[in-house]
């Protein structure tokens, strides 16, 4: 058993005790995002699950993500050793896809005990059947689940509010009002519309037992299916509070929290009128950039495809018989609509079928912490008080991971931090989860493995480039295709040429 605050506070702890200073924000200065992967092990005997005495499971952070930036596109490079997206989620995933690399290396060598355990097919693994693996961020992801409902009342915002408004349902928000995007810029503290709302403290239950997560107020539980008409992405923000039911009576919809993200070319765009119809949700957008577009799509975005195609990526599915999926989802204090969570990284794919074997839409559990990240902007905001000076973002970037070498990677502007003009280029400029380092973990894995015990994917063909060996993983392709096909037609994809390095 675990709960949305324990995911919270081991995240927390971690990031004190196992980052370094060098890359957090300047105190009272600057602020950053949190996201991190959690591993949680079942016990081995369920018999001692009962109702009186739930069985206590093991959790540990395997990956960690800090930052809050990305690079326009004349950044990038065809090189693959520049980070293009430095947002925490990102920084997370990537972390995770190293420590899964190490994992797949100690299963190959029989070297330790690893999470992976044999497959049926040649050359394939499995992940072990007592694991599974929760999400943390410490606020909403940017793009379409930031999309929330702001309410009339009458004082200022205080503590996380839980309102019963509807039979099944349920809104939550709180002091912290990061808007995310490339910034995620608090709104202002001082706006009529602000001071308008009033949110009172209310304390809320959430745990998940045996695997199953339960989001609770007053009783009674909040997350379930959404209805079928939420991945619509004609749906305006007039018509979210009827999606949400969140807004009967007294309590109106005024405005929006707003996401800096920026629909993508070819969908439907934001009408930008005043109040709650300024977004449209449901959309594709990308993360926004200072004067230089980015193609990096929103965190929104990631995270369900994501829960479609697995967090592993192309390389690593050729030695996975099954997609690695996330759980869970734990989102810290902040402003938050579970209805919105479920619409961006679930309901929007909700009718994505005939995908290749081992792949699906998952179930994924959605919740949230009561617990606030110290170094959030508001949480920072709230501390600094008449401190000189602008408050702003964290240029740096943190990757951290479970394994032995190098655990730890600082990058700022795509780099490792310190990086110059002239040593861009080399192996020491190259951050350990860009492309073309995540690239050469995997053809180290293969060279530790006798060719003949090799997966068939790797053996059909020769191959050469990482473009060569991401098309190889053809059940892993065909899902992004029918994925693309039946709900992201409009994904911005990077030009094949940026993926023709060695």
């Amino acid at each position: 058993m675990w709960t949305a605050d324990e995911i919270a506070l081991l995240c927390y702890e971690h990031y004190g005790i196992r980052l370094p200073k060098k890359g957090k924000p300047e105190p009272n200065h600057e602020w950053t995002l949190l996201a991190a992967v959690v591993k949680i092990q079942s016990p081995a005997d369920e018999d001692c699950n009962t109702p009186d005495k739930p069985a206590q499971v093991t959790k540990e952070v395997v990956s960690m993500g800090t930052g809050t930036k990305c690079i326009g596109q004349s950044k990038m490079r065809k090189s693959g050793d520049i980070l293009n997206d430095s947002h925490a989620e990102v920084i997370a995933r990537r972390s995770f896809q190293r420590y899964l690399l190490h994992q797949l290396q100690l299963a190959a060598t029989l070297k330790e005990d690893s999470i992976f355990v044999p497959g049926t097919q040649k050359g394939l693994w499995k992940l072990r059947r007592d694991l599974i693996f929760v999400f943390f961020s410490s606020h909403t992801p940017c793009g379409d689940a930031s999309i929330i409902p702001m309410l009339e009342f009458e004082d200022q915002p205080c503590c996380p509010v839980i309102r019963d408004w509807a039979s099944s349902s349920s809104v939550e928000a709180s002091s912290n009002l990061e808007a995310p995007g490339n910034e995620r810029k608090c709104e202002d503290l001082d706006s009529p519309v602000t001071k308008k709302m009033r949110l009172e403290p209310v304390t809320a239950a959430r745990e998940v037992t045996n695997g199953a997560a339960h989001h609770q107020s007053f009783g009674k539980q909040e997350s379930g299916p959404i209805s079928p008409g939420i991945n619509s992405c004609n749906l305006t923000v007039e018509g979210l509070a009827a999606v949400t039911r969140i807004a009967p009576g007294s309590a109106k919809v005024i405005d929006v929290y707003r996401t800096g993200a920026k629909c993508v070319p070819g969908e439907a765009g934001d009408s930008g009128k005043p109040g709650a119809a300024f977004h449209q949700v449901g959309l594709l957008r990308v993360k926004p950039g200072r004067g230089d577009r980015t193609r990096s799509m929103s965190c929104s975005d990631k995270m369900a495809r994501w829960n479609v195609l697995g967090c592993q990526g192309a390389l690593l599915m050729h030695f996975l018989e099954e997609p690695i999926y996330l759980s869970a989802v734990v989102i810290g204090k902040c402003p938050y609509s579970q209805e919105a969570m479920q619409r961006a990284l679930t309901g929007r794919c909700q009718n994505v079928s005939a995908l290749p074997k081992g792949f699906g839409v998952q179930e994924l559990k959605i919740l949230q912490s009561d617990l606030l990240f110290e170094q959030s902007r508001c949480a920072v905001q709230a501390k600094r008080a008449d401190s000189p000076g602008r408050l702003v973002p964290c240029g740096a970037a943190i990757s951290w991971s479970a394994v032995p070498e190098q655990p730890l990677d600082v990058t700022a502007n795509g780099f490792p931090q310190g990086t110059t003009k002239k040593t861009i280029g080399s192996l020491q400029a190259r951050s350990q989860i860009s492309k073309v380092e995540l690239f050469r973990s995997f053809q180290k894995l293969l060279s530790r493995i006798a060719r003949d015990k090799w997966p068939d994917s790797l053996r059909v063909q020769k191959l050469d480039t990482y473009q060569d060996y991401k098309e190889a993983a053809s059940s892993y392709q065909e899902a992004w295709s029918t994925l693309r096909k039946q709900a992201f037609g409009s994904w911005i994809r990077n030009p094949p040429d940026y993926h023709q390095f060695k």
